[in-house]
């Protein structure tokens, strides 16, 4: 449980993929801080509405939208729906990705399909959900972009290549926002690694997860609630911007 912090009364966050387990976590903690969240799902409506319900009888305020980041009208339609609704937007979470599991070595299954599905859900649907929120995000001259990468983008080692490879391109891109949308506009990006008790991380085979559990030098790994924190620590700040941090327990292949 994170601690209650009141300072974003009069802010209002989009949070992609908040049907799921980082994502929920990520909008409970701003509207725990007194934000107006509004969270989007693709095909998960229910868990969706769970979320939007927990943080309503949390006493926060939240609602949903349907959003495919693949389809650049969707994503207009979406930014286009939060500014009639609340006139502004000051936060905003790229959380949402997909991702499907290919062994490294091979090359084969990878298909040029399954690479492009990868690449526009998780590298070109937040550069353009950042496009088309910038003239709001900059309104105020204090708006937030958070993105959630993956250490597999700093380390070479995760689902797939395909999805190491976007990741990289969505920290990178982290810096190159921060640089186009400055002043007004702060831009940073949080890599998880392993996340304990996600639906993603039950997906693993226990050998993968005790691995990455061994392997992090303070003998555990991240939670949902570290990254919600560290999204919370963000957008408190107006000094912070192009950076990346991980949040894996301390594994000694993603530090930098």
């Amino acid at each position: 449980m994170m601690p209650e912090i009141r300072g974003l009364g009069d802010k209002v966050a989009l949070i992609t993929g908040g049907s799921g387990d980082i994502g929920g976590a990520i909008a409970a903690g701003l509207a725990d801080a007194g934000a107006t969240v509004v969270i989007t799902y693709v095909g998960a409506e229910s868990l969706a509405e769970q979320v939007v319900e927990s943080i309503a009888q949390a006493g926060g305020c939240a609602e949903k939208i349907q959003l495919d980041q693949r389809d650049p009208e969707a994503i207009d339609a979406c930014i286009a729906d939060v500014a009639q609704r609340h006139g502004r937007l000051d936060i905003l979470v790229n959380n949402a990705a997909w991702n499907v599991g290919i062994p490294f070595p091979d090359l084969q299954a990878l298909t040029p399909d399954l690479w492009d599905r990868v690449m526009e859900t998780n590298l070109r649907g937040p550069f353009l959900l950042a496009r088309a929120a910038a003239p709001l995000l900059k309104a105020s001259g204090q708006g937030h972009i958070v993105n959630i990468s993956s250490a597999g983008g700093i380390s070479p080692g995760s689902s797939s290549i395909a999805y190491s490879s976007s990741k990289a391109g969505l920290n990178h891109l982290t810096r190159c926002l921060a640089v186009a949308l400055a002043p007004e506009v702060a831009v940073n990006c949080i890599a998880p690694g392993l996340v304990e008790a996600t639906r993603m991380a039950n997906r693993l085979p226990e050998a993968v997860a005790r691995g990455a559990r061994r392997q992090a030098v303070l003998g555990r790994v991240g939670q949902a609630s570290d990254i919600a924190q560290q999204v919370l620590s963000f957008v408190l700040s107006m000094s912070i911007s192009g950076q990346t941090i991980v949040i894996d327990g301390g594994m000694p292949g993603a530090m930098r």
